[in-house]
Parts: structure tokens; C-alpha cells; sequence
């Protein structure tokens, strides 16, 4: 922090779940600092936000690194003759929020004076059962951060565990080869007598027997999404047809129009700025022309190929179309026909675990 500058002014968003954090503060001069003495605050005050969006929020200020003051949206405990942490927890309750609620004026922004705030009864037991409350608080607020803790290493690990089963399946370690399977490189011979064909290469040595290495245009082919663009942007979820986009989003919303709607199911949809894409079974419209729909050759598993798509994005310049510049020349490894549907099934096995895992978290 530059100190220099002057002291510290605290705002509601020095307030994060319930505790002072002082990364982010502005300052005013130090002669600004010496007009308002009445307004330092000190160590072992409470800081309570008594308008606008944020009015209820609080923290008990500890640790303060440099003399500070804060902006009128505070109403500022000071000289607290009982525990300050047990009435900061107090005023973070639930029985504290609902009171504050109730004495709220009526006006377009919330706010609530001093005087009622100072009206409010609050529950208070002996100083020793307070020292106690707050202990035993402290002890089942550090259980609750390990829990949290350990189940976001477990989160964690379940995403890389989702990853390393897609690596696997895709480098033909998932489920056993059958020697009696079609030969991909037969398979794709007989779908596309033009396609460029390999064993292995330095993307995918030691392949399976049985496996073989082509570029995606050679099983993949794309339709520019044009017509099926739609018209309005007037969604409403009582409509039918949801309007797609292939980012994280997804489904962008509902739409009623009826014609231009994707039917030749199922397709991958293709961001073609960002590789993104998404496997899609059900009739759709979508939201703008930066995208391919794609459909796989047949005797391809089109879920195999989504799956090799989810894995392998392209990072660069976001205002260039890659599909068929780049993306569609990326080498893919195939398995033969009946290995794809096993593979399919072992991962669709695999990852329902992981989600209900993540799930019961």
C-alpha cells in the first residue's frame, strides 16, 4: 500500500464474507484525515453498512495496517464493552439481518439511522458464555474452512481425474483392443478414399494395433450456419426451440420462430473464434454466423469426435476464424468402429461417477 499517499478510507468492499480486507483502499490526504478525528477507526471497532445495496454488512476491524477513517455509508461501533466478536457475529446473524430489514426507511435507496440501529435489542449472555460462544465459533468456523478447503482439492481433482480419462480414451488406453475389430485404417479408406492416412505420428506414437491418424476434414464436414440464425432476440423460456451459441452459455435463450431450425441430429456445434464446441442432440436455432455446425462421416462415433474436440482447442487471435484454416486440419487418432462405441460407453461410465461425486460434495 502506498502509505505516502495518505490514510486509509474504508468502503463496503472492504467487507468480504464478513471479515476487513484491506488489498483494495482509496485515501485521502492526511489535512482531509485531521478535519474529521471523529471518524478514526481503530482496532476492535465494528464496521457496519448502513445504506445502499450492501446495508447489513459488517466486520469486526483487526489488524489495521495504517491510520484510517471511512466513507459515510458506515455506521462505526467504537468503545464496545463486551465482546467484540461475539456482537460483530450478532450483527451478521440472520436475527440481526431481519431486524434491519424491519427499521429500513422507505425510500428508493436503503438505509437505516443510528438511533434505531442503537434501539435494538441484542441478545446477551455473561461475558464468560460470550468468551465460550466465541471460541467454540472460531473452532467450528475453522472445521467449516477445512471442509471447504478439502473439497476444493477434491474438485480439483475429479476436473483432472475428467481429463485424464478423455487422454486416455483418446491415446487407446481406456478400454482392451479387440483383434477381431475392423482396422480404422480400413475404415477410413472405405468412408473417404482421399483421406491421408498413418499408423502413428508425433502427436500419437504407439498407437494401438488397429488405430490410424488422419486430419478431422478428412471425417468432418461443416455447413456454415446461416439460415439458421435467428431473427429475434425476444426469448422467452415458454418458447420451444432454444437458440445456441457453442461458448459456455450454451443455450442463450428460447425462441418461437419455426423456421431455420437445425434438424439433422446430431451434430457438434463449432465456435469458430474462440474452438469451443458442443455436442448437440435436440433441434435448435443459433445465435450468430460465428460458428460451423458439423456433421462426422458415418461409422465415425460423433460423440468420440465431441470428445476429441473438448480436449483440443486452438489459443490465439480471437477475432480469427479457425475451422478451416487450422482446426480442421488437426490430426486425429482413430480407433476402429467397434473400440469407438466401447471407448463411448467406458467414458460415459466414468464421468457419470465423477459428476455424481462432485454432486454429493
Amino acid at each position: 500500500m502506498e502509505f505516502q499517499k495518505g490514510a486509509i478510507t474504508l468502503s463496503p468492499s472492504n467487507i468480504i464474507d464478513g471479515e476487513m480486507d484491506y488489498n483494495k483502499c482509496t485515501y485521502i490526504s492526511w489535512d482531509k484525515y485531521e478535519e474529521s478525528p471523529e471518524i478514526e477507526v481503530l482496532e476492535g471497532d465494528i464496521l457496519l453498512v448502513k445504506t445502499g445495496s450492501s446495508f447489513g454488512k459488517c466486520a469486526l476491524v483487526d489488524k489495521l495496517p495504517w491510520k484510517s477513517t471511512i466513507n459515510p455509508q458506515f455506521v462505526i461501533l467504537k468503545y464496545i464493552s463486551i465482546n467484540e466478536q461475539y456482537l460483530t457475529w450478532v450483527l451478521q446473524s440472520s436475527y440481526a439481518r431481519n431486524n434491519y430489514n424491519d427499521f429500513v426507511l422507505g425510500t428508493a435507496i436503503p438505509t437505516f439511522t443510528q438511533v434505531v440501529l442503537g434501539n435494538m435489542p441484542i441478545p446477551l449472555p455473561p461475558i464468560s458464555e460470550q468468551l465460550k460462544i466465541v471460541n467454540k465459533l472460531k473452532h467450528l468456523f475453522l472445521s467449516i474452512n477445512s471442509l471447504e478447503n478439502n473439497k476444493k482439492s477434491l474438485c480439483t481433482l475429479i476436473k483432472e481425474s475428467k481429463s485424464k480419462v478423455l487422454d486416455l480414451a483418446i491415446h487407446g488406453k481406456l478400454v482392451p483392443q479387440d483383434p477381431t475389430d475392423e482396422p480404422a485404417a480400413e475404415l477410413l479408406k472405405r468412408i473417404n478414399p482421399k483421406a491421408e492416412i498413418a499408423c502413428d505420428n508425433g502427436h500419437y506414437q504407439k498407437l494401438p494395433e488397429g488405430w490410424a491418424v488422419c486430419q478431422l476434414d478428412n471425417i468432418v464436414s461443416y455447413e456454415q450456419p446461416t439460415p439458421y440464425i435467428v431473427k429475434s432476440t425476444d426469448y422467452d423460456d415458454t418458447y420451444t426451440t432454444p437458440v445456441l451459441t457453442a461458448g459456455r452459455s450454451f443455450i442463450i435463450g428460447h425462441t418461437n420462430e419455426t423456421n431455420g431450425v437445425y434438424e439433422k441430429l446430431p451434430c457438434i456445434i463449432f465456435d469458430d473464434f474462440t474452438t469451443d464446441s458442443k455436442l448437440v442432440d435436440f433441434p435448435f436455432k443459433v445465435k450468430s454466423s460465428a460458428m460451423k455446425i458439423l456433421q462426422v462421416k458415418e461409422d465415425i462415433n460423433i460423440e468420440y469426435i465431441a470428445m476429441f474436440m473438448s480436449i483440443t482447442r486452438l489459443i490465439g487471435d480471437t477475432h480469427k476464424r479457425y475451422w478451416i484454416s487450422e482446426y480442421s486440419k488437426i490430426e486425429i487418432p482413430i480407433p476402429p468402429k467397434n473400440e469407438q462405441d466401447r471407448i463411448i460407453k467406458k467414458v460415459r461410465l466414468l464421468l457419470n461417477r465423477l459428476g455424481t461425486i462432485t454432486e454429493n460434495l
